[in-house]
């Protein structure tokens, strides 16, 4: 049960064999991607050991380049090596967790608010592209498929905001507290994307005050962090209305 979702999405990404050693471009990078998707769509979870020959039988290549990808996700922030216990999913303390969330509500704040202040018509029309089949998809069970979405909203959105160093500041962030998000709920699923969906509306408008609050409460809703948004909604925000 814990490999079916995964081994069935190897076979329909190949077209001959479902081991990544079949394929044609790198090696490494395939079982980078294959291992990064594997642990932020919560397969792998956080404390999991990652036992290269395991690993390297599943994906059908050798040790080495598992633990060159092992070695590249360590860098990302998402995997731990230690000595003797080898590698593991990174897993956070509350306290780190809160710090990271708080950043990051930060920075999206940012985004959002840059985004509404230089809309442009083409990148609006991809972010509501991606809003309705997002919204869609939450009636369905295809997680992999609505985090990718989700992802995908989120890059648009940073596109709109044309800020090259908050994107690349984010996208290392976001995919260390993916770790911890709650993304398998199909009530928050549904929640996530009807706060996308007022933040886009707040972005259409030129309201760059109220995407940012919406934007900063909208990462404390999906890490739930009750105290911290209601912090995010205090009369400092309140200007945005």
């Amino acid at each position: 049960m814990h490999n079916r979702r995964w081994r069935y999405k190897l076979a329909m990404d190949t077209t001959t064999d479902s081991k990544l050693g079949a394929r044609h471009a790198p090696l490494t990078k395939l079982v980078l991607a294959a291992l990064r998707e594997r642990i932020l769509s919560g397969e792998l979870a956080p404390g999991e050991r990652l036992v290269e020959g395991r690993l390297s039988e599943e994906l059908g290549v050798s040790r080495m380049p598992v633990r060159e990808a092992l070695r590249a996700l360590a860098a990302e922030g998402i995997v731990v090596i230690e000595p003797r216990r080898g590698a593991t999913v990174t897993s956070f303390t509350p306290e780190q967790i809160r710090e990271m969330v708080e950043v990051r509500a930060t920075l999206e704040a940012l985004n959002a608010k840059l985004a509404a202040r230089r809309h442009d018509p083409a990148q609006i029309a991809r972010l509501e592209r991606i809003l309705a089949e997002g919204t869609r998809l939450t009636s369905e069970d295809d997680l992999t498929r609505i985090s990718a979405l989700n992802l995908d909203f989120h890059e648009a959105l940073g596109s709109v905001a044309a800020n090259s160093v908050l994107q690349e500041m984010m996208r290392s962030l976001r995919e260390r507290t993916a770790l911890f998000f709650t993304v398998n709920n199909r009530e928050r699923m549904r929640q996530n994307w009807e706060e996308h969906a007022a933040i886009l509306r707040a972005v259409v408008a030129g309201d760059a005050e109220l995407a940012s609050l919406l934007a900063a409460r909208h990462v404390y809703s999906a890490a739930e962090l009750p105290a911290a948004l209601e912090e995010a909604s205090t009369p400092s925000g309140e200007a945005a209305h």
